[in-house]
């Protein structure tokens, strides 16, 4: 029989902060081998513990300006005078072997990613089930005071309203039901037709010559 070979996929997930989008990448990745993580490039500088090239790749705001500029990246922002960025080389690599990609970005960075691979990128959107619930989440965490928890929900609006930009939009009332959801848009993403290549062999193989 054909061996079938399939491209990529890249997974974009984005929400409002508190949504679950970090979790749920995070359950994803834990659950598919196929599934890695895309690295990213950082301009701040590295916390305790953290490694180069495996939490992020740290580069000076010089280098990451050159790296945008010269393509080396396939999405990027510079927020509060820190660059976060995509760099392309490995994602390329990856999706050309059949490697599964999973970005947790935000609206901009996805507009981005899809620009530079429209036909690989299928997105979603994660929304909380309320306001109210997603305020709460955010209280529960108990890092943030009063006034960034304002900022987080006044971006969560923001963030929200592009809701409508994504392939797929979920609603994460209960964790385990939207990582089962969004599973499944990854498993329709690597079935799709134009995904798989030797298809074609395939069926040719089924027909039956006349005697």
């Amino acid at each position: 029989m054909t061996a079938i070979a399939r491209r990529g996929v890249c997974l974009v997930i984005s929400a409002p902060s508190g949504a679950g989008k970090s979790t749920i990448a995070n359950a994803l990745r834990a659950s598919e081998p196929m599934l890695t993580h895309s690295v990213s490039v950082t301009t701040r500088q590295p916390r305790p513990g953290e490694r180069e090239g495996v939490h992020y790749h740290f580069r000076s705001l010089e280098e990451f300006r050159v790296m945008a500029d010269t393509g080396e990246l396939l999405e990027w922002a510079e927020v509060f005078g820190r660059g976060y960025g995509t760099p392309r080389a490995p994602v390329e690599a990856a999706l050309s072997s059949g490697r599964d990609m999973v970005f947790d970005i935000d609206w901009q960075g996805h507009r981005l990613l899809r620009a530079a691979l429209p036909n690989d990128v299928v997105s979603l959107f994660v929304l909380p089930p309320s306001l109210q619930e997603l305020e709460r989440r955010l209280h529960t965490r108990a890092s943030d005071d009063p006034a960034e928890i304002n900022r987080r929900m006044d971006a969560a609006l923001d963030e929200m309203s592009h809701w409508a930009e994504f392939d797929h939009v979920i609603v994460n009332e209960e964790l385990d039901r939207a990582v089962i959801e969004a599973r499944s848009i990854l498993t329709a993403a690597r079935l799709r037709t134009t995904r798989q290549h030797g298809l074609a062999e395939i069926v040719s193989s089924y027909h039956v010559p006349n005697p």
